[in-house]
């Protein structure tokens, strides 16, 4: 089974982190990159032996991977990984558009000027960097760097949430080929809205990047056009709000 290609816990992991939550990451990234795959069953004490941890914060970590939307229960076979429906991806996206539009927003309050520095550097580090693996590494940490220079713990804690769900997408859209030029731009147009002190223009140039990446997703995957059109008009309100 996937699971078999779970990596043991060390002294680092564990200095570093709880057990549980160093099980829940190893679990939720294994999800994401197709180790585990949909419909697979995810056993308890499977997952303790290859983790080489014992089985309460295994069994914690699974608890929370239940909650977040990530393992659900299976007639007769009991926690298997889920699969996302058409409409449940695009809710995911039309909430994270949101979301991502007010962390930019608040940023753009609130960052200080190291916090701001930190993002240049990391879009530098984004656009000279040649792994896949990399750029979808330095991604996540543009992206968390934003909710940090928010400074709002409760937002943060949303988009935490929100962000794992999207394991179950598995593939970044960072991977196809044609995408990398404009994300290099909108990343700079959210971070030069930040350090302008323009909150609607970050929200906007936040929402946009947000708009790109799943447009990238749903023209590779047929049937998603109509749902996605009937979403936006949706949250088009609320959008004027956010």
């Amino acid at each position: 089974m996937a699971v078999r290609t779970l990596i043991s816990a060390d002294a680092e992991a564990l200095r570093t982190h709880s057990r549980a939550d160093f099980v829940y990451e190893s679990l939720r990234d294994a999800i994401s990159d197709g180790r585990i795959a949909v419909g697979e069953r995810v056993r308890e004490e499977e997952v303790a032996r290859n983790l080489g941890v014992s089985r309460t914060p295994v069994r914690e970590a699974l608890r929370r991977l239940q909650l977040r939307g990530l393992l659900v229960v299976f007639a007769g076979r009991g926690l298997v990984v889920a699969k996302l429906s058409q409409q449940q991806i695009v809710e995911l996206y039309a909430m994270r558009e949101i979301l991502e539009g007010s962390a930019a927003r608040f940023a753009a309050q609130h960052a200080t000027a190291p916090e701001i520095a930190v993002l240049y550097r990391l879009q530098e580090k984004l656009k000279a960097a040649k792994g896949e693996a990399t750029r979808i590494s330095l991604n996540r940490q543009f992206h968390q760097a934003i909710y940090e220079a928010a400074h709002n713990r409760y937002l943060m804690q949303t988009l935490d949430s929100l962000n794992d769900s999207f394991a179950l997408l598995r593939s970044s859209t960072l991977r196809t080929p044609n995408r990398r030029p404009g994300s290099d731009g909108e990343r700079l147009r959210i971070i030069a809205a930040i350090e302008r002190r323009d909150p609607e223009l970050a929200e906007k140039a936040a929402r946009e990047h947000i708009r790109q990446s799943q447009d990238t997703r749903f023209t590779s995957a047929a049937g998603f056009a109509a749902p996605l059109q009937k979403s936006r008009s949706k949250q088009s309100g609320a959008g004027a709000r956010a």
